[in-house]
């Protein structure tokens, strides 16, 4: 009778939280939201940039990953397999590898969602079944604790709040795809272990945890099965931080404190992005998840502060985050890998962890679904298309830790980081960024579209077939076919949709000024404004066309003037692409901080299918510094010019051709001919 009532139990959890919506975040009954995501595998890309960078992942980045987590170079596997009691050995690898390789489980069932390869879901059963057996009875699973005998919840060095956090999302996932319970128990089991020691807020554990993923995980466990402690929980977390004395205590040995890890103001009061960039940006892309659920004013109204200070005044121009390694916070806090000053933004020493710049489209994602507005969508574009996709090689298969917006032989001593790399690597000793980006590719288009209260919001745009279900019930089926972002033309086709009235809300991209909507070949008269959604009520029909024309024209971007490092410096970007220039493309010998580019230099696109993967250069004249100058500091005297034809390159597709110097920001030039004889621009 037990084991019957157990059946049930976990067949009512599959239908009730997985049959009805099964989102890459599951807001369905999320009340506090604006838009809520479509089902994992309801839009798949059919053609065009992602579909290729889509098919990509599925044939060699997520494979290939499993190789390396499954082998003895990656480790992972091996450690759970040892703490199962299934193979002897040592731990291997950083505290935090259990968590890497929860998110590549994350990235398989992503593409399983797509492709249903039975093959993965098998090989998924076989590897969860040895992290089930690696659990302890209480629930606890952490292999290097378990297989070194560390005390359980000592010091935030080992990272047990970030592996749990990957563990309850990758399992939610996992259940909410394939409807199965098996790792979803082993994340249930986990997560009330924690709730029974973290819920009586005992002060030792009041500092506790170094990475903050364990508030997202809780999120989704609590709208997976709608057990309220796990949101209790979450919101406890938030809560800890900023409660207690900043001091060093043995929970905290071995690790910067205060805004390294948050813990010097409390959320809600917060006014900056403050230390390590990656826990800030999971800690706020938590806390916008509890938001949904509870609609606390007090947290949004922070988390507003907290995303334009992090848009505005501390990310670059390819949507990266964290200026440097090693540095301070505004409070004087030692931080590392991190925010520093507003608008102290280096180029050459740009910190800009790939997984920090992959949280940077995380948190906007959260916060596109609750205010719906499609500045959020920007910023996730911006990161996908630049600083996501540089962490990875166009081969699919080496990897950036660190992502700077300028190299230059000789100016840094690589022997000397643990992190940062001349060249892409083939396996990160530190390998959470890998698997992050790789699960985000794997993901990306239910990114694509969300749900409104009546109708769809097209968030980003790509070759790809959408069948989803209103938030009615009633079926919607789409085509786009477009080569953005190589070309701004996008055409979206109705294949079924209900006869009543719904809504399109279509994203004019912030860069896209002077785009144009047809219905069926005719102006419907909708206002298209950059940095917007245009929306269109009306009866739709299948077999109804909506054009959209976005301006693809090639731009100088300047920074704020702030920014000391880009004063009188710009960068190349056409549509939603950053460029940069490689020294591959310059004569022999030419150092990238001798160029210069002319204001009016004529740029032309042309896009090239067997060049990086496809991909559209940009190219024109540039000026070359010839003159010797030696000096820390030397007298100006007359420049002497070479002009040579080059090109730009999109920003994420650099470092795919040897050893390069490379550098997003140029000194300008600019043409006396454009000034008039009253000082304005003609």
């Amino acid at each position: 009778m037990k084991k019957l009532l157990l059946i049930g139990c976990s067949l009512l959890l599959a239908t009730s939280s997985g049959a009805q919506q099964r989102g890459i975040i599951n807001n369905a009954e999320s009340p506090h939201v604006s838009l809520r995501s479509i089902n994992l595998g309801d839009c798949r890309w059919t053609d065009g940039f992602w579909h290729d960078k889509f098919t990509l992942c599925e044939t060699v980045m997520m494979p290939h990953m499993g190789n390396i987590l499954k082998g003895d170079i990656g480790h992972g596997y091996n450690n759970f397999k040892i703490a199962a009691g299934l193979k002897k050995g040592q731990h291997q690898g950083f505290a935090w590898h259990d968590g890497d390789f929860f998110k590549w489980i994350e990235a398989a069932t992503y593409i399983y969602a797509i492709n249903q390869d039975e093959t993965i879901l098998a090989d998924l059963d076989e590897v969860i079944e040895v992290i089930g057996k690696a659990q302890q009875d209480d629930g606890y699973l952490h292999t290097q604790i378990q297989i070194e005998g560390i005390g359980h919840f000592s010091n935030r060095r080992y990272h047990e709040m970030y592996n749990c956090g990957h563990l309850y999302t990758a399992a939610c996932i996992h259940h909410r795809v394939t409807g199965k319970t098996n790792f979803l128990d082993i994340a249930r089991k986990n997560a009330d272990l924690l709730y029974s020691l973290f819920q009586p807020q005992p002060k030792p554990l009041s500092r506790f945890g170094f990475n903050q993923t364990q508030i997202m995980g809780l999120a989704e466990l609590y709208r997976t099965t709608q057990d309220k402690r796990y949101l209790q929980l979450a919101e406890i977390f938030i809560n800890n931080r900023g409660k207690s004395r900043v001091v060093d205590d043995p929970s905290t040995e071995g690790y910067p404190i205060g805004d390294m890890v948050q813990e010097r103001v409390p959320l809600r009061k917060e006014t900056e992005a403050v230390g390590h960039a990656v826990l800030a940006l999971y800690y706020y892309a938590g806390a916008a998840d509890v938001y949904a659920e509870t609609g606390e004013q007090a947290l949004i109204d922070a988390l507003d502060r907290l995303w334009d200070n992090v848009v505005h005044k501390k990310m670059y121009v390819t949507g990266a985050l964290g200026q440097t390694h090693y540095g301070a916070s505004s409070r004087r806090d030692k931080i590392e890998e991190g925010f520093i000053d507003e608008y102290m933004m280096p180029n050459m020493t740009a910190y800009n962890e790939t997984c920090a710049n992959i949280c940077n489209s995380m948190f906007s994602y959260r916060m596109l679904g609750i205010k719906g507005k499609s500045k959020y969508a920007d910023v996730i574009e911006r990161v996908l298309l630049n600083s996501g996709l540089s962490g990875i090689s166009v081969s699919g298969t080496h990897y950036y830790y660190a992502n700077p917006l300028r190299k230059i032989y000789g100016a840094r001593d690589y022997a000397k980081m643990n992190t940062e790399s001349p060249d892409r690597l083939p396996y990160l000793k530190c390998f959470c960024c890998p698997p992050n980006l790789v699960r985000t590719v794997a993901k990306s288009s239910a990114w694509a579209y969300s749900l409104s209260e009546n109708g769809v919001a097209v968030n980003l745009y790509g070759g790809n077939e959408l069948s989803t279900k209103l938030l009615d019930g009633s079926e919607l089926q789409l085509k786009q076919e477009t080569q953005y972002p190589w070309k701004g033309d996008v055409t979206i086709t109705v294949n079924a949709c209900k006869t009543d009235p719904f809504e399109w809300r279509l994203r004019i991209p912030e860069w896209a000024e002077g785009s144009k909507i047809m219905v069926n070949g005719k102006d419907v008269g909708v206002e298209v404004t950059a940095g917007t959604y245009s929306k269109i009520q009306r009866s739709w029909k299948a077999g109804d066309i909506v054009q959209l024309t976005m301006p693809m024209d090639v731009n100088l971007v300047e920074g704020d003037p702030r920014i000391e490092e880009v004063r009188n410096q710009v960068a190349v970007q056409r549509g939603p692409i950053v460029y940069c220039i490689e020294s591959t493309d310059l004569p022999k010998g030419t150092s990238i901080l001798d160029v210069y580019l002319p204001s009016d230099a004529e740029l032309k696109t042309e896009y090239k299918p067997n060049f990086l993967g496809g991909v559209a250069t940009i190219t024109g004249e540039i000026a070359i510094r010839k003159d010797e100058r030696e000096g820390m500091y030397r007298n100006v005297g007359k420049p002497q010019w070479k002009t040579v034809t080059t090109q730009f390159v999109p920003y994420f597709a650099w470092s795919n051709r040897g050893d390069s110097e490379m550098t997003v920001f140029v000194p300008v030039i600019w043409n006396e001919k454009m000034i008039d004889s009253n000082g304005k621009v003609k």
